[in-house]
């Protein structure tokens, strides 16, 4: 097959994908914050919400899948991860591994990214489905960035549910590290704009 003859990727709208990774995590916050309205004892809110999360995160994957006939890599993974660790905290009755899941996927991430780039392969454009066509340079940089990033939201996960309430936990997983990962998002402007390649004819 030709190259011209592949069908290009098809991209969610930027709402409908936002929609799609925010939702599950939004119905965890009220399935933490509301379980005890509909008979769940306070001290078992969080399973609850756990629940509540791994139906969301896979009925989002497969909204996804039906709309563009492919997973991207980044919510596949942590998709699997919320699976297997929200499994274990239901099956062992444990809130550890919910609470050690935004860890694990942002290390992950992280040391993917920083990984590729020490064997000179900016593996950004791959793990965040990335739009963006930007020069090599523009890409080691970003990659960097990001994975730096991810190791900060890490640290921030294992600070705050080892010296917080489990509330507190909740709350900052939604309201915190989300808009901290939009702001830096948007801070990476700049570095876009000046290594956007130029379509050419431009």
């Amino acid at each position: 097959m030709k190259t011209e003859d592949v069908p290009p990727k098809t991209h969610l709208p930027p709402l409908v994908k936002l929609a799609l990774e925010l939702g599950p995590l939004g119905l965890f916050f009220l399935g933490n914050a509301y379980a005890d309205r509909f008979g769940v004892a306070p001290d078992h809110r969080l399973f609850a919400a756990t629940g509540l999360f791994i139906a969301a995160t896979l009925a989002a994957l497969a909204i996804h899948y039906v709309l563009v006939r492919r997973l991207p890599i980044m919510p596949l993974v942590s998709g699997v991860v919320v699976v297997v660790f929200g499994g274990l905290t239901l099956a062992l009755q444990d809130e550890l591994f919910i609470k050690l899941k935004p860890t694990i996927v942002n290390s992950l991430f992280g040391a993917v990214l920083l990984g590729g780039l020490a064997f000179g392969k900016p593996l950004l454009s791959l793990v965040l489905d990335s739009v963006f066509d930007l020069d090599e340079e523009g890409w080691r940089k970003l990659t960097f960035r990001w994975g730096l990033f991810f190791f900060v939201l890490a640290a921030l996960n294992e600070i705050v549910w080892r010296t917080q309430t489990t509330d507190f936990w909740v709350g900052f997983k939604v309201f915190g590290i989300m808009p901290l990962t939009i702001a830096f998002a948007l801070a990476q402007t700049p570095l876009l704009l000046r290594h956007e390649r130029k379509a050419e004819g431009a």
